[in-house]
């Protein structure tokens, strides 16, 4: 690639900087999209196991984790949904939704990725792969120096994402250019993750999961729990680890559809041990697991206040202090990024720099597993396209 001008260019060929290109291209832009890889949205391509939960049905900025709470509302109102699924519709590619208004595609998620570069194609959008960036500058208009030759725009769009899958070629450049040009970053951390236990805390049910309602720090989920060798994973897991911080323990009810008080009180003269009443409600290996031997053997006549206390701090109010996250390569998102302070909630525009642009997970808007980060990249994607 020869020096070239371009009307904007977009740096990171995810999902965020690949709709943001289309819809600038769509108005008459000229757009160029320099991807860091040998191929656009591998992220995309992995995720909701190759099946890409590509949004939900039911979205607002309560499912999103930020400093500024309220950022995400504009662009999402404008580009909704039901937006993004007429596209799908109209590539005909199958889909279903699974739970909680979650969507995936029936075959792969390949398909979303070549509808995106139809779409691309469609408005005269040229895509650059296996292009490192060595730097960026600016002197009236933007120039990206890249290894295999310079660019130059009008618009600079930042969508190279966080730091989770570094597999994928995630890397920190979207927050050095933040810098750059004065923004602050949100302290980043992985997120959407795994959480570690100290020791080998349970190692003995790892493969064992429960229905449970999980919460921290006010915020609470009703999902499924693992048990891992190193700690605990599953959906609730992975969703409370957006509100966790290393010292804020987390409450888990492994029987969220069991009043306790009222199983002991309904059976106060049963003969039955502890251990056999319980595991008609959980799995027999978490209660062996939790209960010591000397309670599990009681009789439910046995238990005084005390035992009924201990047994509900256990089942009912267990609190998990974790250790630490399983770290970036298993995170499916970063939690932080840009602050959203010198961002426009309109169009995704820096407030400190004129032209240039950030959006998708480079920002401090991070969303709850189920097809929200995917939605927040569409959308501000969209903002931003309409805007350059």
């Amino acid at each position: 690639m020869a020096d070239r001008h371009f009307d904007a260019v977009v740096i990171g060929g995810g999902a965020a900087g690949l709709f943001c290109a289309i819809e600038a291209g769509r108005r008459g832009r000229r757009v160029a999209v320099l991807e860091r890889s040998g191929q656009v949205g591998r992220k995309i391509i992995i995720s909701g196991g190759g099946r890409c939960n590509f949004t939900n049905l039911d979205v607002s900025s309560a499912n999103f984790v930020s400093q500024n709470p309220h950022f995400a509302k504009s662009a999402l109102a404008r580009f909704t949904p039901k937006d993004f699924i007429e596209i799908v519709k109209r590539y005909k590619i199958a889909f279903h939704e699974k739970k909680h208004g979650q969507l995936f595609c029936r075959e792969s998620s390949r398909e979303i990725v070549e509808m995106l570069l139809k779409e691309a194609k469609a408005a005269k959008v040229e895509i650059f792969t296996n292009s490192q960036i060595k730097g960026v500058e600016y002197t009236g208009k933007f120039t990206v120096y890249t290894d295999a030759a310079n660019v130059e725009a009008e618009s600079l769009v930042v969508a190279c994402g966080g730091l989770s899958f570094p597999k994928v070629g995630a890397t920190g450049l979207g927050y050095e250019i933040a810098r750059q040009f004065g923004h602050k970053i949100t302290e980043t951390r992985p997120s959407l993750v795994a959480l570690r236990l100290k020791g080998k805390a349970f190692s003995e049910l790892s493969g064992v999961s429960a229905d449970a309602e999980v919460s921290c720090g006010g915020t609470a989920f009703r999902e499924s729990v693992l048990f891992t060798h190193r700690g605990l994973s599953g959906p609730a897991i992975l969703q409370i680890s957006n509100y966790w911080s290393p010292g804020n323990p987390v409450e888990i009810d492994l029987m969220p559809n069991i009043d306790l008080a009222g199983l002991f009180e309904e059976k106060a003269e049963s003969s039955q041990q502890l251990s056999t009443v319980l595991s008609e409600h959980l799995s027999k290996r978490i209660v062996e697991a939790f209960l010591p031997q000397k309670l599990a053997r009681k009789k439910i006549s046995e238990l005084d206040a005390a035992s009924q206390n201990a047994v509900a701090d256990m089942f009912k109010r267990w609190r998990v202090n974790f250790d630490a996250t399983e770290g970036w390569d298993r995170a499916e998102v970063t939690l932080g990024g840009v602050s959203t302070k010198d961002i426009s909630s309109q169009t995704m525009e820096s407030k400190l720099q004129p032209g240039l642009y950030f959006i998708g997970e480079v920002l401090d808007v991070t969303g709850w597993l189920g097809g929200y980060n995917f939605q927040w990249a569409w959308a501000s994607g969209a903002a931003a396209g309409r805007a350059i």
